[in-house]
């Protein structure tokens, strides 16, 4: 006897539907914890330049408080005197310089205030910037960071002549909707 050939399609169909679902079923002969491997992502190749003259580099991690995101890079102490534009002018102590780059990770306008930076000096005493000493050298109090901006800049720091430094503590804008005022992260220095 012949097979019922009006059936045949639909043997077939169900045939490779059970094929395929058993197949979904037994995996691919890999082991179960074998992720995907990542794609690289890609970076920006930014040229290397001079450090400026009585500056040390600081390579220390990125650190995020906030909607900011910072890297310090620079560091120049021990200054007597700071020359700007249209003034000179003495330190009480003496003047600290740290550079940063301050960067919003938001995807929001967010702000970078540089009164609430503090450097830490190693009897664990905090001192804001020296605003004096910031008009002079032209960097800003307050600056508006639209979302993905970065930024390079000084804070500059007026610490009595002993002080030895020890970090500086950086204040980010909190987040959108988020009232009061973030903790601070510390970079150490020293």
């Amino acid at each position: 006897m012949l097979p019922d050939v009006r059936n045949l399609p639909i043997r077939f169909t169900g045939a490779a539907l059970c094929g395929v679902l058993l197949t979904g079923c037994t995996g691919t002969g890999q082991p179960r914890s074998a992720a995907p491997s990542a794609t690289p992502t890609a970076t920006y190749e930014l040229a290397p330049r001079p450090v400026r003259a009585g500056e040390r580099p600081v390579s220390a991690a990125p650190v995020s408080d906030g909607d900011g995101r910072f890297q310090v890079i620079g560091l120049q102490t021990g200054q007597s005197i700071l020359f700007g534009t249209h003034a000179e002018w003495p330190a009480k102590g003496q003047y600290v310089v740290v550079r940063i780059v301050v960067e919003n990770s938001a995807r929001s306008n967010s702000g970078f205030d540089a009164k609430r930076q503090k450097l830490v000096t190693a009897d664990g005493a905090a001192y804001g910037i020296d605003r004096f000493a910031q008009a002079i050298k032209r960097q800003p109090d307050t600056l508006p960071l639209g979302a993905g901006v970065r930024v390079e800049m000084d804070l500059w720091f007026d610490i009595p002549k002993e002080a030895k430094v020890a970090a500086v503590r950086l204040f980010g804008d909190p987040p959108l909707g988020i009232r009061g005022s973030t903790g601070g992260v510390e970079v150490p220095l020293a």
